[in-house]
C-alpha cells in the first residue's frame, strides 16, 4: 500500500523559455516548492523518480535524474530513475515508485514529472510528440500525428455507433469552463464565443481530418510533483501533523496495459470487442479489482486523458459511465459537469488546464489526492472520497490507471 503526502504543481501557462529558464530551472522550483509544500527536507527522501517524454527532443537533455543532486547537495548519492511513457510517463514513474516501495526497499519517494514543449514551434512540437507513433510506419504524410491518430478514432465511433460532433465540443467546453477555476491552468484567461465550439471554419478550424482547433489539448511547459510514502513513513507523517492515517490519501489500486504502438493494429485486433481499447478497459477494470471498487458508482470523480476531446469521449465509455458508443447521452444530460452524477476533469483536464506530456500523469495523481482530501479548492468536487484517472500514452499504446482515495 502506497500513501500520497502530497505534493505541487506549476503554473501551466509559463513559457520557461520566455522566462530564460532551462529545464534544469523548472526542476529544481518544482522539487523545492513541492517539498515546502509538504514540509519536507531533501535529507527525508530515499529514492527519486522523473517522468519525462521528450527531454531530447524539446530541450537536446536526457539523463534527467541527474538533476536532483543539481537542485540540492542533500540527494547526492540518492537513487535516481528516469521513465518514458509518452503522455503515460508519469504514470509508469509513479507505479515504479511504488512498486519500490511495496517491496520494502524505501519509505519515502520522490515523483516528478516535467517537460519543456514551448520553446519550438507549434509544427516542430507536433513533429516531436509523433515519436510516440510508429515512426516511419504511420502518420508519415502529416506533421500532426495525433490529431490525425483521434480523427481516425472518431471515425472509427462513427462507424460503430455514430458520432455528433456536438458532444465532442461539449466535452471541450465543459474543460474550458472547469479550468476557469484552476489558477494553474494555461486557458484559465482565454476567452471564447458562441462559434468557438462550433464546426466554424474561422472560429474553430481545423487542423488535421475532423480534429479542430479547440478538440485540442493545450501544448506546455510544466512541471508536478508528488511525494509517496510506505505506512509506516505516513503514519510517522500523520502523527507528526496530528492527522488521522486515514485522512492521508493512498493508490488503493492500479491497473497497467499495453498495445501494440500501431492504431491501425489496435482497432484491427478490437473488431468484435465491445470496446474499441479493450486494453484501456482492461487497465481501468484492473485498478478498480484491486481498489476492491465494484462499479463505477462507487467513485466520486474522473481525471481521464483529453489529449482531443475525442480522447475523453471514448474514455467516458470504457470507465463504464455509459455502454459503448452511448457517451453522448452522460454529456447531454450533464453527468460529467460539475455538480453532475460523475465530474470528469474538474481540473480542466489536457484541453483546459494544459498537457506537459511527460508531467500529466503526476499532476493527475496530485489533483486526485487533493479531490480525495477536499483540498482541492475551487476544482473541488463536494464530498469526493474517491477518484479515478485514466492515463494514456500514444493511441492507448500504454494505459495506467489508479484508483485514488481516503479512509477504508
Amino acid at each position: 500500500m502506497t500513501y500520497i503526502l502530497g505534493g505541487w504543481q506549476s503554473d501551466f501557462a509559463d513559457n520557461w523559455a520566455r522566462k530564460g529558464w532551462e529545464i534544469a530551472d523548472a526542476f529544481a522550483e518544482t522539487v523545492g516548492a513541492g517539498l515546502a509544500a509538504v514540509d519536507l527536507e531533501p535529507k527525508d527522501i530515499e529514492t527519486g523518480h522523473v517522468a519525462n517524454f521528450a527531454g531530447e527532443l524539446f530541450a537536446g537533455q536526457g539523463l534527467l535524474g541527474g538533476f536532483f543532486a543539481l537542485a540540492h547537495p542533500d540527494f547526492n548519492g540518492m537513487p535516481t530513475m528516469r521513465h518514458e511513457a509518452a503522455c503515460a510517463s508519469g504514470s509508469v514513474a509513479l507505479l515504479a515508485a511504488a512498486a519500490e516501495i511495496e517491496a520494502g526497499r524505501y519509505d519515502l519517494a520522490c515523483v516528478i514529472g516535467v517537460e519543456q514543449m514551448r520553446n519550438v514551434s507549434g509544427e516542430q512540437a507536433a513533429r516531436n510528440l509523433g515519436a510516440a507513433a510508429w515512426a516511419g510506419h504511420e502518420y508519415v504524410d502529416t506533421p500532426f500525428a495525433w490529431p490525425r491518430a483521434f480523427s481516425d478514432l472518431a471515425d472509427e465511433y462513427d462507424r460503430r455507433y455514430g458520432l455528433d460532433y456536438r458532444y465532442l465540443m461539449a466535452i471541450s467546453e465543459t474543460n474550458f469552463t472547469n479550468a476557469k477555476r484552476n489558477p494553474n491552468a494555461q486557458t484559465r484567461k482565454w476567452a471564447f464565443t458562441d462559434a468557438s465550439f462550433t464546426a466554424d471554419d474561422v472560429a474553430n478550424p481545423v487542423v488535421e481530418g475532423r480534429t479542430r482547433k479547440n478538440d485540442c489539448g493545450q501544448i506546455t511547459d510544466g512541471s508536478a510533483i508528488v511525494f509517496l510514502a510506505s505506512p509506516k513513513r505516513a503514519a510517522e507523517y500523520a502523527a507528526k501533523r496530528g492527522l488521522s492515517l486515514d485522512a492521508i490519501p493512498r493508490i488503493k489500486g492500479w491497473g497497467h496495459r499495453s498495445a501494440p504502438i500501431s492504431y491501425d493494429a489496435k482497432v484491427r485486433a478490437s473488431v468484435g470487442d465491445r470496446f474499441v481499447f479493450p486494453q484501456v478497459r482492461r487497465a481501468i477494470e484492473d485498478a478498480r479489482g484491486r481498489a476492491g471498487v465494484k462499479s463505477v458508482d462507487q467513485i466520486d470523480v474522473v481525471e481521464t486523458h483529453d489529449c482531443f476531446a475525442m480522447t475523453e469521449y471514448m474514455a467516458i465509455d470504457h470507465l463504464g459511465l455509459t455502454a459503448p458508443g452511448e457517451s453522448w447521452k452522460v454529456i447531454e444530460n450533464g453527468d460529467i459537469a460539475m455538480g453532475g452524477r460523475l465530474p470528469v476533469n474538474p481540473s480542466g483536464g489536457l484541453i483546459g488546464l494544459g498537457h506537459p506530456v511527460g508531467a500529466t500523469g503526476v499532476r493527475m495523481a496530485l489533483d486526485a489526492a487533493r479531490q480525495v482530501s477536499g483540498r482541492a479548492g475551487d476544482c473541488q468536487v463536494d464530498g469526493a472520497r474517491t477518484c479515478q484517472t485514466l492515463n494514456i500514452g500514444g493511441s492507448a499504446t500504454t494505459t495506467v490507471s489508479l484508483v485514488v482515495g481516503v479512509g477504508a
